[in-house]
């Protein structure tokens, strides 16, 4: 990941946990809890990729994992938004973006009833029993509704915004590949863009050729 992919998502991540451990998480709604975390962790995912999404949702699963009032075991929600940032990123196409904003939004819905499922399960795998009293049935549901209902506000923003440092012409190299093809199509220099430019270009070479023959003349 380049620095400027890392300090974004560091910064996402950490605004992100803030506000859902100090509002989201104070709103006793019924059932589960609006999980601002896991919508940054797949916009970053659907933009970057699976092994940054994967690298940005274990980052993220640790840091709440240990972020008071945490009570359970470090690591088991790290591995949950690990998991979930991998699989969101595989939805990203090899080359451009994506098209339609269904996507995101089947990707908000399984990540919400994946996560949740799986959050389960590794508590049942080391003694965490909580999801059995709460009935595993509500939370299913109002995780899904909640990050549902909040994703429109978060994964337009985050993408648009993570989208800026992918097409940074000073961190994107694929520049000198068009570079080079120009130099290599024009064959005397690089290739200006706009037609303007390439009037300019033509226009000194055949002074240059007119000087040229100019001088031929003199010296015979």
């Amino acid at each position: 990941m380049r620095l400027n992919r890392i300090l974004l998502s560091v910064v996402l991540v950490v605004v992100a946990l803030v506000v859902q451990v100090s509002v989201l998480a104070r709103l006793q709604l019924p059932g589960a809890v609006p999980d601002l975390l896991l919508l940054v962790v797949l916009s970053l995912a659907f933009v970057y990729g699976h092994v940054s999404g994967a690298l940005i949702g274990f980052g993220a699963g640790l840091l709440a994992d240990l972020a008071p009032p945490a009570d359970h075991a470090a690591g088991r929600y790290a591995l949950v938004l690990c998991v979930i940032g991998y699989l969101a990123g595989l939805a990203k196409p090899e080359t451009g973006q994506l098209k339609s904003a269904m996507v995101p939004m089947l990707g908000v819905v399984a990540a919400a009833i994946g996560s949740t499922l799986l959050y389960a399960l590794v508590g049942a795998l080391v003694g965490d029993t909580a999801a059995r009293h709460v009935g595993l049935g509500s939370l299913l549901f109002t995780a899904a509704v909640y990050d549902l209902l909040l994703a429109p506000f978060v994964v337009p923003l985050v993408m648009a915004v993570a989208r800026r440092t992918v097409n940074d012409p000073l961190a994107d190299t694929s520049g000198g590949g068009d570079v080079a093809a120009g130099w290599l199509a024009s064959g005397t220099g690089l290739r200006i863009g706009s037609q303007r430019g390439g009037l300019r270009v033509k226009a000194a070479r055949n002074r240059a050729a007119r000087a040229g023959r100019i001088k031929g003349v003199k010296r015979l």
